[in-house]
């Protein structure tokens, strides 16, 4: 009995070890997608903030256009945190409202890509991620 519950601890005590290794594939349009988002021709979106926001200071001579992302709330709240993940600590950003992106964005972009091929996981350059 004593080697069954020490079996059963251990199982327990590497469950979670195991379900980190374990990926999910979100791409643009989906719900839970999280990364740069292309407005192209799309409605104005509503935004988190009115102004852009920039962490790191520009050079000076440089103009750079804002780009459009769309985050978890906590990532916009604590950009200096996260702007690495997303490649933009330099870049004047437009957070877009989950609102928008759920009822305006994704289902266009998937009436017009409706395989939402061509974009994977990770942050930055137009890619996602679920679970930050």
């Amino acid at each position: 009995m004593k080697r069954f519950l020490v079996v059963a601890a251990l199982a327990v005590a590497t469950a979670p070890a195991l379900a980190g290794n374990v990926g999910v594939s979100v791409n643009v349009g989906q719900p839970g997608f999280y990364g740069r988002i292309d407005i192209g021709n799309f409605p104005p979106p509503q935004l988190v903030y009115p102004e852009p926001v920039v962490i790191q200071p520009m050079t000076v001579g440089v103009v750079r256009q804002p780009i459009y992302l769309h985050v978890p709330p906590g990532h916009a709240k604590d950009w200096r945190k996260h702007c690495r993940k997303y490649n933009a600590c330099g870049q004047p950003v437009y957070f877009v409202q989950e609102t928008w992106y759920n009822d305006v964005y994704a289902p266009r972009f998937r009436e017009r890509e409706p395989s939402g091929k061509g974009h994977d996981k990770k942050h930055g350059k137009g890619k996602g991620h679920k679970d930050d």
